[in-house]
């Protein structure tokens, strides 16, 4: 196991690089880069997310004096025509965009090895501290949510593989395939509507991860004061979520149960709990408990940007996508890195898990 280990870390390098890579060259061509959008603040053109106040790289260019002549100097950048020629040089320098794309790419991937991650372009923040800062919002949503959708879903897909066609079995499908169809942001939307203070019940908060008043309250008082801000957007993305694994969980035990296994242990007199859980569950649950890994991934950083927006929770989610809107590079490609090395370990770490659940899978003897 050892050696398989070693192998899947190795493999990991050239598939990190080539992710980099990939990322790094879409990254160029995508029109509006960082200096077009510090062009466009300072010419008044910025709308929406390319809006910044008092952002690092804007402050720096109010502040170096330079305004815009009318030299009508040509430029590569959009926008830029009628700026002096010396203040984009300037604006270059500033984003390290003096270099050549292949030197900053591998400068870039010499700092990533030891997590320099350098400072965001319009936030004036190391990329470090930021992803630190919107790390427990992330976490909260994306570890309550897989662990309330693995207690919900793992029971009911249970219960449904055992009631295969009875009424029960039915109606649930049709709770199932309700929330397959409608969306995690239309739910949320549904709940600020009815518990939020929207048009009925004012019970839960609607922004925030905890009071104003947090630092002030008892243990107990903060630990409540947490999950009533959670309550609604956690509920949302478990409605929004549970439906695929309950259905996984139901075919999964389907499956086993109709094997020979299964009934030579019922003909061996066993009761029916004993044969469920005693010889069908670590089988059927292999594939669902396995992949734990990776669904938490998933849903931490991937399935909760509009619950985010909506409630106004600001995690990795929403941090990704303004870098995204913003061309804020060092955000963007730090996230990207970080994501795809989590992503990977999550996967390398899903394969242990097959060989906890059962030993009697070896990997190293598939590949051999």
């Amino acid at each position: 196991m050892l050696a398989y280990i070693i192998r899947r870390i190795l493999l990991m390098i050239p598939t990190l690089f080539g992710i980099m890579v990939l990322n790094f060259v879409v990254i160029q061509f995508a029109p509006g880069g960082p200096i077009e959008q510090i062009i466009a603040e300072i010419q008044g053109t910025a709308v929406g997310a390319t809006a910044r106040i008092g952002g690092s790289a804007s402050g720096d260019v109010a502040g170096g004096g330079t305004s815009a002549s009318s030299t009508g100097s040509e430029s590569t950048y959009r926008g830029a025509q009628g700026l002096d020629p010396q203040f984009i040089k300037e604006l270059e320098q500033q984003f390290g965009f003096d270099k050549p794309a292949h030197e900053r790419f591998f400068l870039m991937l010499k700092n990533y090895l030891v997590f320099d991650f350098g400072t965001s372009y319009f936030r004036d923040e190391t990329v470090v501290n930021l992803v630190l800062e919107k790390m427990p919002v992330s976490i909260s949503l994306g570890l309550w949510t897989t662990l309330l959708v693995y207690a919900i879903s793992i029971p009911l897909g249970i219960r449904k593989a055992v009631k295969d066609g009875s009424r029960f079995d039915l109606w649930t499908s049709s709770l199932i395939i309700i929330g397959n169809a409608i969306p995690s942001f239309m739910f949320a939307v549904a709940l600020i509507v009815f518990f939020a203070g929207g048009s009925y019940f004012d019970w839960f908060p609607l922004r925030g991860l905890t009071s104003e008043n947090f630092e002030e309250l008892s243990l107990l008082g903060k630990i409540g004061d947490y999950f009533w801000h959670l309550a609604l957007p956690i509920t949302a993305m478990v409605i929004g979520g549970f439906a695929a694994l309950t259905q996984l969980t139901k075919n999964s035990f389907l499956d086993q149960i109709s094997q020979q296994y299964v009934l030579t242990a019922r003909a061996k007199g066993l009761s029916e709990r004993r044969v469920l859980y005693g010889h069908v569950f670590r089988n059927a649950m292999l594939i669902v408990i396995a992949g734990f890994p990776s669904a938490f991934i998933g849903i931490l950083f991937t399935g909760s940007l509009l619950i985010e927006v909506i409630f106004s929770l600001d995690g990795l989610g929403l941090l990704g996508f303004e870098a995204a809107i913003n061309r804020d590079y060092p955000v963007i490609f730090a996230t990207v890195y970080v994501f795809a090395l989590l992503g990977l370990v999550m996967n390398l770490i899903g394969d242990l898990t097959y060989t906890l659940i059962d030993p009697r899978i070896d990997f190293e003897a598939r590949e051999a």
